[in-house]
């Protein structure tokens, strides 16, 4: 496998600038779209303080339009590493209980490296938004810390467990080319329908024991 990058900052400053100028939502890239499974570029400074709060602006309201709680700058074709996070959905007590669901108030990564904290694991469905109509069960550490920076440049460290941890896993992967369908088992595939109709319980036991995974 080459080890020649996809993109360069070149590209990442023209991608941006196209996106900007648009004036309308992009559209969220889809599973076998190059930029999805490229290494997105570290942020270095190639864009100036007003276009990446253009960006994160942007990205936030596409991840709210789909809607969804997290979306990396690859699902919008930018190659970098960025995502913005975000769930303030209302769920049922029982899922919320199961899956350890809190509100996450809305935040910018830049990039973010997480490492499990214990050895924990969580098993739930989750889909994507660049695997539309799909979900999967994926085993996650439960728990993990995050290093980032922040948009302003500030690095920070912050600690998630449950759903949240979740998110901000997902997203993180993203960033160096990896979709969940690459974590999860895939015998647990299921379509958004089949899921409604057999699997949306809060846990997966039923799942697991009616799809043999």
């Amino acid at each position: 496998m080459s080890s020649t990058p996809l993109f360069d900052d070149t590209d990442l400053r023209h991608i941006v600038a196209s996106i900007l100028e648009r004036g309308t939502l992009p559209a969220i890239v889809q599973a076998g779209h190059p930029v999805l499974r490229a290494q997105a570029l570290p942020f270095t400074g190639q864009l100036s303080q007003e276009e990446l709060a253009a960006l994160i602006a942007l990205m936030t309201e596409t991840m709210r339009a789909a809607p969804g709680v997290g979306l990396a700058a690859p699902q919008i074709g930018v190659p970098l590493q960025l995502a913005v996070l975000e769930d303030q959905y209302e769920v049922n007590e029982a899922n919320a209980l199961a899956r350890a669901r809190e509100p996450l108030e809305l935040f910018a990564i830049l990039n973010p490296r997480y490492t499990p904290v214990g050895t924990e694991l969580a098993s739930h469905y989750e889909g994507c938004l660049s695997m539309s109509g799909w979900q999967a069960v994926v085993d996650r550490p439960a728990c993990v810390d995050l290093a980032y920076d922040d948009e302003h440049g500030t690095a920070r460290t912050a600690r998630f467990s449950g759903w949240q941890a979740r998110i901000v896993q997902h997203e993180t992967d993203h960033l160096s080319g990896t979709l969940y369908i690459d974590k999860a088992h895939t015998r647990s595939l299921a379509s958004n329908a089949n899921y409604g109709d057999f699997w949306a319980n809060p846990d997966i036991a039923a799942a697991k024991a009616g799809l043999n995974f």
